[in-house]
C-alpha cells in the first residue's frame, strides 16, 4: 500500500510538471528551433541558416495570442534591419562611421515601424547582413530564413496547441487569498490583547509585502487572458478574463484595506503601549471579526476561480454566508466600541478607523456588489466591440 500510494505521488507530480510553463515552452521551442533548421537547410544558400531556429526560437511564446504578436513584430524587425542595410551598401561600405549611421538609423526605423522590443534586432540584422561581401545574396537569405523561423514557430502553436492557463491563473488567485487569510488571522490574534509596537509594525511590512505577490499573480493572469485569445478551444473566453480580473481587481483592494488596518493598529498600539489594543471582550470580538473576514476572502476567491456552476454556486452559498457572519460581527463590535467611546473617546478615530476598513472588505466582497461589477464590465466590453464592428464597417463602406 505504502508503495502504491508513492507511486502515486510520483506520477502526480510529473503530471504537474509537465504541465509546467517553464517544461512547456522549453519543449514547444527545443521542436520549432529544431524544425526550422531543418527545414532551412533545404531552402536557405547558407551553409548555416541559424537565423531560421533562432527566430522560431524567439517566436515560439507560451500563448497562441502572443507568438501571433511576437511574430509579426520579429518579421518586421528583420526585414526593415535588412532593408536598412542593403540601402547603406549601395551607397557607403563598412568603416566605423558608417556603421554608427546604420546602427541609429536601425533603432530610428525600429521605432517607427513599432517593433516594440525588437528595436535591437532592426539594428542587429542591419550589421548581420552589412558586414558580409555579398550582401544581396546574404540579405534575401536572412530574410528567408527568418519567414521560415516565423512560419515553424507559429505553425508548432497550431499543431503543438498551447495549454489554458485559466487553471494556474486560479490557483495562483486562491493562493493569494490564503495569503491575505493567514495574516489577517494573526493581526486579529494580536488585536485581541497587548501588543507591542514592533509586532505591530511587523504585520504592516506583511501587509505592505503583498503588493509583490499581486503583481506575480497578475503575470499569471496575464498569461492566462493571452491563452484564452484567439483560442479555438475557448468558447467563453472573454467571460473567464472578465471573471478573474475583476476577482483579482476585489482581492487588491481588499489587500490595500488590510494594509490600513495593520496601519491603524500599529498607531493604536503607539498611543496604547501600557494596555491592551483594545478593552477586554472587545479584543476577542476584533480577533472574530477579522477571522470571518479573512474566511469571506477565501470564499471569494475560491468563487471566482470555480468553473463549474454547481461548484459556482456551492461557494457562492460560502461566501453569503461568511458574510453574513461577518456582518453579524461587525454590528456587535460598532456597539462594543460605541460604548467604549463614550466612557472613553481618546482613541475614537482610530477605533472607528478599524470598524469603517473591516464593512469596506465586506463590502467589496459583497454577491451583489460583484454581480453588478460583471456586468459593467462586460456592457464596456461589448459596447468596444459594438464600436470596433462599427468601425469596420464603416471602413467597407
Amino acid at each position: 500500500m505504502h508503495a502504491a500510494h508513492e507511486w502515486k505521488e510520483s506520477l502526480g507530480r510529473l503530471v504537474r510538471r509537465h504541465r509546467d510553463p517553464v517544461v512547456v515552452q522549453a519543449l514547444r521551442s527545443t521542436a520549432a528551433a529544431t524544425i526550422a533548421y531543418v527545414i532551412a537547410l533545404h531552402l536557405s544558400p547558407e551553409p548555416a541558416p541559424l537565423t531560421a531556429p533562432l527566430t522560431a526560437l524567439l517566436v515560439v511564446q507560451v500563448t497562441l495570442y502572443s507568438t501571433l504578436t511576437t511574430g509579426i513584430r520579429r518579421v518586421n524587425s528583420v526585414v526593415a534591419g535588412v532593408l536598412v542595410a542593403i540601402a547603406f551598401s549601395l551607397l557607403v561600405g563598412l568603416t566605423w562611421w558608417s556603421l554608427a549611421l546604420v546602427i541609429v538609423a536601425s533603432l530610428a526605423v525600429g521605432h517607427l515601424v513599432r517593433v516594440d522590443e525588437f528595436v535591437p534586432e532592426v539594428a542587429i540584422s542591419a550589421m548581420l547582413v552589412l558586414g558580409v561581401t555579398a550582401v544581396g545574396n546574404v540579405a534575401w537569405a536572412r530574410v528567408l530564413e527568418t519567414l521560415i523561423g516565423a512560419v515553424v514557430g507559429l505553425g508548432c502553436n497550431l499543431l503543438l496547441a498551447p495549454p489554458v492557463w485559466v487553471d494556474e491563473a486560479g490557483e495562483s488567485i486562491v493562493e493569494l487569498a490564503r495569503r491575505v487569510r493567514q495574516l489577517m488571522l494573526r493581526v486579529g490574534q494580536e488585536a485581541a490583547g497587548h501588543t507591542p509596537v514592533e509586532h505591530a509594525t511587523a504585520r504592516l511590512h506583511e501587509a505592505r509585502r503583498l503588493d509583490h505577490d499581486i503583481a506575480q499573480v497578475d503575470a499569471d493572469l496575464r498569461q492566462a487572458e493571452d491563452s484564452l485569445r484567439l483560442n479555438p478551444r475557448v468558447q467563453e473566453g472573454l467571460l473567464h478574463r472578465i471573471v478573474l480580473r475583476t476577482g483579482l481587481d476585489t482581492l487588491e483592494i481588499c489587500t490595500v484595506v488590510l494594509r490600513v488596518i495593520t496601519r491603524t493598529l500599529t498607531d493604536l498600539a503607539k498611543e496604547r503601549e501600557s494596555e491592551p489594543l483594545f478593552p477586554p471582550g472587545t479584543g476577542d470580538v476584533v480577533e472574530q471579526l477579522l477571522s470571518e473576514v479573512a474566511d469571506a476572502v477565501v470564499s471569494f476567491a475560491v468563487l471566482v476561480t470555480s468553473h463549474v456552476s454547481a461548484n459556482a454556486e456551492s461557494a457562492e452559498d460560502r461566501l453569503a454566508a461568511a458574510l453574513r457572519q461577518a456582518a453579524t460581527t461587525r454590528d456587535k463590535l460598532s456597539r462594543l466600541l460605541l460604548e467604549e467611546i463614550q466612557r472613553d473617546a481618546r482613541q475614537w478615530q482610530l477605533f472607528g478607523a478599524v470598524l469603517t476598513e473591516t464593512t469596506r472588505i465586506i463590502d467589496e466582497l459583497d454577491t451583489e456588489h460583484r454581480s453588478r461589477r460583471l456586468m459593467e464590465e462586460l456592457d464596456r466590453c461589448a459596447r468596444r466591440q459594438h464600436a470596433r464592428l462599427s468601425w469596420v464597417a464603416r471602413l467597407r463602406a
